[in-house]
């Protein structure tokens, strides 16, 4: 058995490896990096400027008609105004939300973006089909960026309007940068190990990252629906189990504070998550540190501001939210299983300042390797409907779940839904302790669950007491659920104090993990 999962890493691994967005001349590369390495051993050269430009150009006339795609794609948006009219079947924002620009003023803005955009993708994509001309092809990016955002910020009167900018903005995202790797890298990459130094398995495997992409997937899909509502759009937001206070939390104050539709922020920030977890190849974390930062900071922090907004539904509202609710279980698990290739990135950054490199380079460029460690443990996703559970259980490596976490995460999930069960209000201030107090532990406890980050479950040992204690010094609160939440509040800092099996080595990041 273990004779063919290694043969079948020589047979299928390049390509599952490589993934969908690896350029065309990357094998070529990597032959002629050993190539060079073997030379270099009886002291010939590495490769030159000159080869890497042949294999740019290789590359480039391999996915010159993604270039050609942007043009097309340029001429479709300038004639997208006049073949949709967006002055017919417009609509109004949900719960008469007032919008920072008038209707007319949306349908302009609207007809004019697309035809300036339509303009520029067509001059920048034109250009972008001769070679080395990086600039081009990332204006054409910002560019998809763009389209994807006006129907959020001129709040698209049509549905069709919103439709069109959301879809022809991730196409240019993912034909400027996506599909053909990033512009010129071929240029600059410097080949070697997809391992980091002292870790035991390779956080941006495909395996890992695919994961992250299904979840990021399902999550576009529900913010969509929901900003289909308070976009006008559907007159109605179905909730199964809280009837119509999905519509309440999406048409409250806290909602309408925010500038433009909260839910199609939500939905843009999912589209750059799947786009970011389908970018690189398997040694992103040391050849583009840039990307894994930006991706890092839409997965975690911006997902720990998501999650919060939700999980004060009932406080700020009193209301919930089945959607909403969906949305931060996605957004949940995407951190601790993020954090790993984050850390693993910093690692090399820290390793090559340590060599007398350039942060500022490395951080755009990528460094040299520490270590030639190749990635021999994860599975190839053309194995997935052969080997499911193994491919699974490869996407989760770094990210495990104790017995004390597991209980302590349905003991947090208990805890918000005993009010409800005892009768006590969901504006009380009791109820609120333990809304907030159960979502802030069971928070804790799965982003613990990565193994990076378990020294954080002491944040849960403080959130224990602190609901063993809060609830007799409040007025409204029933005994019964004062002695409930007293039980339950020991028994979550007792078992946060444990630090569980951990399974995997982290390099330099071993000693933070406690």
């Amino acid at each position: 058995m273990e004779k063919e999962d290694q043969n079948e890493h020589q047979n299928q691994g390049g390509m599952g490896k490589r993934g969908v967005t690896r350029p065309m001349a990357e094998t070529s590369m990597k032959k002629d990096q050993h190539d060079d390495d073997k030379e270099e051993n009886d002291g010939g050269m590495k490769t030159d400027s000159g080869q890497r430009r042949e294999m740019l150009n290789m590359h480039h006339s391999n996915t010159l008609w993604i270039y050609w795609s942007l043009v097309m794609l340029g001429v479709w948006m300038v004639a997208s105004p006049l073949t949709f009219n967006y002055a017919k079947n417009v609509v109004e924002p949900s719960g008469g939300r007032e919008v920072w620009l008038s209707m007319s003023g949306r349908i302009a803005a609207m007809k004019w973006s697309d035809i300036i955009s339509g303009i520029l993708l067509i001059f920048f994509g034109w250009r972008a089909l001769t070679p080395n001309r990086p600039y081009s092809i990332w204006i054409c990016c910002f560019i998809g960026i763009w389209i994807s955002m006006a129907p959020l910020i001129f709040w698209s009167p049509t549905a069709v309007g919103y439709l069109n900018g959301t879809m022809v903005g991730v196409l240019v995202i993912a034909l400027s940068i996506l599909i053909p790797g990033m512009p010129n890298m071929i240029m600059f990459m410097k080949m070697g190990g997809d391992v980091p130094d002292g870790w035991s398995y390779n956080p941006s495997s495909w395996p890992q990252r695919w994961i992250m992409i299904a979840l990021a997937f399902v999550g576009w899909i529900a913010s969509r629906y929901l900003a289909a509502f308070q976009l006008g759009y559907v007159d109605y937001a179905w909730d199964p189990f809280f009837g119509n206070s999905t519509i309440k939390v999406l048409n409250s104050d806290m909602s309408h504070s925010w500038p433009i539709s909260d839910a199609a922020l939500g939905t843009l920030a999912y589209t750059l998550e799947f786009l970011m977890g389908c970018m690189g190849g398997t040694s992103r974390w040391r050849t583009m540190p840039w990307m894994v930062t930006f991706f890092g900071i839409l997965v975690i922090p911006l997902g720990f501001v998501s999650i919060f907004l939700v999980i004060s539904q009932p406080l700020s509202v009193g209301a919930w939210c089945t959607i909403c609710l969906a949305t931060a279980i996605i957004m949940l698990p995407m951190i601790p299983l993020q954090i790993d290739e984050v850390i693993a990135m910093g690692q090399h950054m820290v390793q090559r300042k340590r060599k007398g490199d350039s942060l500022w380079r490395v951080f755009w460029k990528g460094g040299e390797p520490v270590t030639t460690k190749s990635d021999d443990r994860s599975p190839t996703l053309l194995s997935f409907p052969q080997k499911p559970l193994k491919v699974f259980k490869a996407s989760i490596w770094g990210m495990s779940s104790p017995w004390m976490l597991t209980l302590t995460t349905i003991l947090g999930l208990g805890l918000m839904f005993v009010p409800a069960q005892l009768g006590v209000g969901i504006e009380t201030k009791a109820a609120d302790i333990n809304h907030l107090g159960g979502a802030l532990v069971v928070v804790t406890a799965v982003v613990c669950m990565a193994e990076p980050l378990r020294i954080g479950r002491y944040f849960n040992v403080l959130l224990g007491l602190a609901i063993a204690v809060l609830p007799w010094f409040v007025q409204d609160g029933a005994l019964l659920l004062s002695i409930i939440d007293t039980v339950l509040g020991i028994a979550i800092a007792v078992l946060s104090l444990p630090q569980g099996k951990i399974a995997e080595r982290y390099g330099l990041w071993n000693q933070y993990v406690k």
